[in-house]
């Protein structure tokens, strides 16, 4: 039997090259030139006029929206509060102009400010020189990181951190981060390391409950509520903490709460972060760095490509880790922490009509307004009104719906959401995103492991349909074709014998072709070819014939596994219409 061409040149003819550039991803069907043809400035150029206004106005919705929101972040991450505006000045400016992405807005995050603090937590005092320092050190790692991956082509690892993993983690975050800011909404000292133990010490200082925090942290949750319940375009915690500074310099609050004190102005200090250098801190601080790595390349990877889908566009995954490892850089060079993809503000940039990164560069420029001449009221604001905001971010971050769509659809998925998310709030971040990735790889193995393979049979018009391997059904009297729907590799091989076994030992009437429909196995391992070889012996000692249909191009010629030459090339047919027609004129 002739093993045609035709089979394998059409598959591969739909894998093509969408640029040079070997992280590029489609998105939609505009011309390459459009997208992906500017080294710096991709994601604005090109840029019409009309859309200059939009883009300004965007901006403008972006600072007045985020600079409360990354004042906050500061609260979790344990820096200054300056800093918080620092993540919006030069690591989004380096974004804006090297990634490639028009509508990923990069800055302080959640989940990686959380990762952060339980990473340094016992490594230096929140808040000292020190604690900057390593957090700045920490940015530079992640930044290298990110550019290693791009360099060595490993921005597919945004595909292993799968979305039901990520629910589960950015749930359990915002929950930890939720409750670790009840101290600051009720003005108590707070304590205690870990989730539990500082949700024990505010219940122990509940009789110290400061009655003024109180009610500005609820005056605070109040407004931002009230406004987000109006518009989502209010700025409704920019409005409650301008009203917190305007009545706290009125009143005097600074004598009834604690207030964030003197803010230093100007633009920040560029240079490496002031720490001994040595590979005991490196390692010590890698694991933290690896996990935000990880969290960086799939939040920001999953929102950029969301984005790009909606709008039909071209983006570059390879281009974007370029821009995110600069960004990063950027932080650690300008005595900031670790930034990110943010969802959450690429969706404040998309409400207000912003499309292009332009949106980016309009906002961090109202920062650099900020802090060249608007930091002296900062010393005003009430501490318990960042708690509130940052209470706010944490409850965003609870995505109760994605669960319970997960629950509906994916129950096994579910639960391994779950334990992602207890694992963050009972153990730690950094604990957590580690669990997340193995857990995203054991459910990626465990559907290779046991695949849902089938046999075919003809329907009236003649056409093949899929039925369990239970069934054991033929094509046609003594014909039996069985599709094997994964890659061939050690772990699913026992199954592959099993049922090859059990359909041959079942057959009614017994059978004398047997047809392997190989049309969906990419690759045969080692482990794999040999279990292939001890079928054939064992079809060939029972009288069946064993024959293969429908080889992909690589694994029939191109592999030291092939196919081919491990049953003959005999055996090759290109399509199952070609077996059914030998095995009826045979």
């Amino acid at each position: 039997m002739r093993r045609g061409r035709g089979v394998g040149q059409s598959r591969a003819s739909i894998i093509t090259r969408v640029s040079d550039d070997p992280g590029g991803a489609v998105a939609g069907s505009e011309s390459p030139s459009k997208r992906l043809s500017w080294p710096v400035l991709g994601g604005v150029l090109p840029l019409g006029s009309a859309r200059l206004s939009g883009e300004i106005l965007a901006g403008l919705t972006l600072a007045a929206l985020a600079i409360p929101e990354v004042m906050g972040y500061t609260q979790i991450a344990g820096t200054p509060v300056i800093t918080g505006l620092y993540t919006m000045l030069i690591p989004m400016s380096l974004f804006a102009l090297f990634g490639s992405s028009r509508h990923l807005v990069v800055g302080a995050d959640s989940a990686t400010a959380a990762i952060l603090a339980a990473g340094l937590l016992g490594v230096a005092p929140q808040g000292s020189d020190s604690y900057l320092a390593l957090a700045g050190l920490l940015a530079l790692m992640a930044g290298c990181l990110l550019i290693l991956a791009r360099l060595i082509g490993l921005a597919f690892m945004a595909d292993f951190l799968s979305r039901t993993v990520l629910i589960g983690f950015l749930t359990g975050v915002g929950i930890q981060v939720a409750l670790g800011q009840a101290s600051g909404l009720l003005g108590l000292p707070g304590g205690g390391q870990g989730t539990f133990a500082r949700l024990w010490a505010d219940v122990r200082q509940l009789d110290q409950v400061n009655l003024h925090a109180l009610a500005i942290g609820l005056g605070v949750l109040a407004v931002s509520l009230g406004a987000k319940r109006l518009s989502r375009r209010i700025p409704g915690p920019l409005i409650a903490i301008v009203g917190a500074i305007a009545l706290s310099w009125m009143l005097d609050l600074g004598r009834l709460v604690p207030v964030l004190g003197e803010v230093p102005g100007g633009l920040p200090r560029i240079g490496l972060p002031q720490v001994t250098w040595s590979w005991n801190l490196i390692s010590t601080l890698a694991p933290t760095a690896f996990a935000m790595f990880v969290v960086i390349l799939a939040q920001s990877a999953a929102t950029s490509r969301a984005y790009a889908v909606r709008y039909e566009e071209r983006m570059s995954e390879a281009r974007d880790l370029v821009g995110l490892g600069l960004a990063n850089l950027g932080a650690g060079l300008s005595g900031t922490f670790v930034i990110n993809g943010s969802p959450t503000k690429t969706q404040m940039v998309d409400s207000a009509g912003g499309r292009t990164q332009l949106s980016m560069l309009v906002a961090a420029l109202v920062v650099l307004l900020v802090l060249l001449f608007l930091t002296v009221p900062l010393a005003f604001v009430p501490e318990a009104a960042l708690s509130a905001v940052v209470f706010l971010i944490g409850l965003d971050l609870i995505d109760l719906k994605g669960l319970r769509k997960i629950y509906q659809n994916r129950r096994s998925e579910f639960w391994v959401a779950l334990m992602t998310m207890l694992m963050v709030v009972v153990v730690g971040v950094e604990q957590g995103i580690l669990l997340a990735i193995l857990l995203s790889l054991i459910d990626h193995t465990r559907r290779g492991y046991r695949p849902r393979n089938a046999v075919l049979v003809p329907t009236g018009s003649g056409a093949l349909h899929a039925q369990p391997v239970a069934t054991g059904a033929q094509a046609a009297p003594g014909l039996l074709i069985y599709r094997f729907t994964h890659s061939a590799y050690y772990a699913n091989a026992r199954q592959l014998s099993e049922e090859v076994r059990a359909l041959v030992k079942g057959a009614d009437p017994p059978l004398r072709w047997f047809c392997l429909d190989a049309s969906a196995i990419d690759d045969v391992d080692f482990s794999a070819a040999e279990t292939l070889r001890a079928l054939d012996a064992m079809l060939k000692e029972r009288g069946i014939r064993f024959v293969v249909a429908q080889v992909m191009e690589d694994v029939g010629n191109g592999s030291q596994t092939a196919l081919g030459r491990l049953l003959g090339r005999d055996v090759l047919f290109d399509s199952l219409e070609d077996v059914l027609t030998a095995y009826r004129g045979r």
